[in-house]
């Protein structure tokens, strides 16, 4: 099987089939990714889509000495966050209408079930950028030197708010820190 490199070199070179083969490689992933970021499915559908149109019209620019899966990452957070920013209005709107709706029992089950599930948990915690670090880290297995890569953050950065972002979660599902108070996103 080709690595990522051999693939990128042919793709780069022409070869269709070669790009193919690094959009096969990583779509699944890429999707799983947007659709922690994103606020619906058809959001993260149109950020993957422009992502890998992206990646093709700018392989040329790719530096080899960094992992390619890092580079696509990158692509697909900045996707992601145009996503988010059109959908801004959109997401206070719903929020709004699902608040007022909700009696207080429905609201009690909703906010345990979120407790429950430690990404919806981390995501309501963390800010976007650290929350995608514990992504790439725990989701992705990617190593603390490539998360830094994808975030361009220093790895120290990284280091640390990975240690801060695994307290806050612990804290938060081991009720020491549902205190009632607002959670106040890290960042």
């Amino acid at each position: 099987m080709p690595t990522d490199a051999e693939l990128v070199s042919r793709a780069q070179e022409g070869s269709a089939s070669a790009f193919v083969r690094l959009v096969e490689r990583y779509q699944e992933r890429l999707l799983r990714f947007l659709l922690t970021r994103c606020a619906t499915r058809a959001d993260a559908e149109d950020a993957l889509q422009d992502t890998l149109v992206k990646a093709f019209r700018y392989l040329d620019t790719y530096n080899p000495r960094w992992q390619f899966s890092t580079w696509l990452y990158r692509i697909a957070l900045r996707n992601a966050a145009n996503s988010a920013s059109r959908n801004q209005m959109r997401d206070a709107v719903v929020d709004t209408e699902v608040a007022d709706e909700a009696p207080g029992l429905l609201q009690e089950c909703i906010r345990e079930s979120e407790r429950e599930n430690l990404w919806l948990t981390a995501k309501r915690l963390l800010s976007d950028e650290v929350y995608a670090a514990m992504w790439f880290r725990y989701a992705e297995d990617m190593s603390v030197k490539e998360i830094s890569r994808a975030l361009g953050r220093p790895q120290t950065w990284t280091r640390v708010s990975l240690l801060r972002a695994r307290k806050r979660i612990g804290a938060e599902l081991t009720d020491e820190g549902a205190s009632g108070k607002e959670s106040k996103a890290y960042g």
